[in-house]
């Protein structure tokens, strides 16, 4: 599936604002998104791979290449220590 998505860069993400409710998934896709974060976080660390994460904030979908340091239940942390909301994750591309 493409995805139009502006590409940011990391630094960046700090400056935008997130609404407080979540994207519509199913729960498959839910589960899904979490078990490539888990992978993205593997990479991250052990690999240090960049990864593409595709999300939307309060104005449109937007794209980040970086490494994943850490996911836990409703956030994943950057290198930098940049948060995303898991809520707002469209899909993650490794």
């Amino acid at each position: 599936m493409k995805i139009k998505s502006q590409l940011i860069e990391k630094e960046d993400i700090s400056s935008l604002s997130f609404p407080s409710y979540s994207l519509k998934k199913t729960p498959e896709e839910k589960r899904e998104l979490k078990r490539k974060l888990r992978n993205a976080q593997i990479l991250g660390n052990i690999h240090r791979n960049k990864i593409r994460i595709i999300f939307e904030d309060e104005s449109n979908t937007k794209e980040v290449r970086t490494t994943v340091w850490a996911a836990g239940e409703k956030h994943i942390v950057l290198k930098g220590g940049v948060i995303i909301p898991i809520r707002r994750i469209v899909d993650v591309r490794l």
